[in-house]
């Protein structure tokens, strides 16, 4: 009878390959857009064979559905309600909620564009924002209850939580820093002010 051999160097070695390949499909779909970004590309960036890439990522739609699933596990959303829960006025929790949804959006900033590169000729653009959106529009609703449930909402939950993301979207953070050119300093603090004359008037 032979045993099954697992080597911890081996199974180490291929994560790391992984990480390589993911790594650098991100550079080179945020640089080139998705569409023109190949397989061979991906593989040549991160220094292995074609081969190597589909056996260890896969193809490239599965590569980019395993950047956005990562993206997602990484974001850190609760820890920002979380301290959101324990404020009783309105300006500081639009402050940690700019400072929170900066955070998020400045780390991934290379995945958010490789996400709008990709809609309009992913297969699954649809589904792929849906999921990549819906984690991120929850925490907001969480936050649009805290002030609901603190007397300082004048809109239902689900409105305020559309205007949260009118403020602290993706497509806020883009619009300043990718195509106005502001600093996040400069955009954490006005995105910050105009919610809270939003939801004061």
């Amino acid at each position: 009878m032979t045993r099954s051999y697992h080597s911890p160097r081996r199974a180490q070695d291929a994560a790391g390959t992984r990480r390589d390949i993911l790594r650098s499909a991100v550079e080179l779909f945020s640089a080139k857009g998705y569409a023109r970004v190949t397989v061979a590309d991906i593989a040549k960036q991160a220094g292995v064979a074609p081969q190597t890439v589909y056996s260890s990522a896969g193809s490239k739609s599965e590569i980019l559905h395993q950047i956005f699933d990562e993206a997602i596990a990484r974001s850190d959303s609760a820890s920002t309600t979380n301290r959101i829960r324990e404020t009783e006025d309105l300006a500081t929790a639009l402050t940690l909620l700019a400072k929170g949804t900066r955070a998020g959006n400045e780390a991934e900033q290379q995945v958010v564009e490789v996400l709008y590169a990709a809609l309009p000729v992913h297969e699954d653009g649809a589904v792929m924002w849906e999921k990549s959106t819906t984690e991120y529009r929850n925490a907001l609703k969480d936050v649009a209850e805290h002030l609901r449930d603190k007397g300082l909402l004048h809109q239902d939950v689900e409105q305020a939580t559309d205007v949260l993301w009118f403020c602290f979207g993706f497509g806020a953070w883009r619009t300043l820093v990718k195509e106005c050119g502001w600093s996040w300093d400069d955009a954490e603090r006005w995105l910050a002010q105009q919610a809270v004359t939003i939801f004061t008037h």
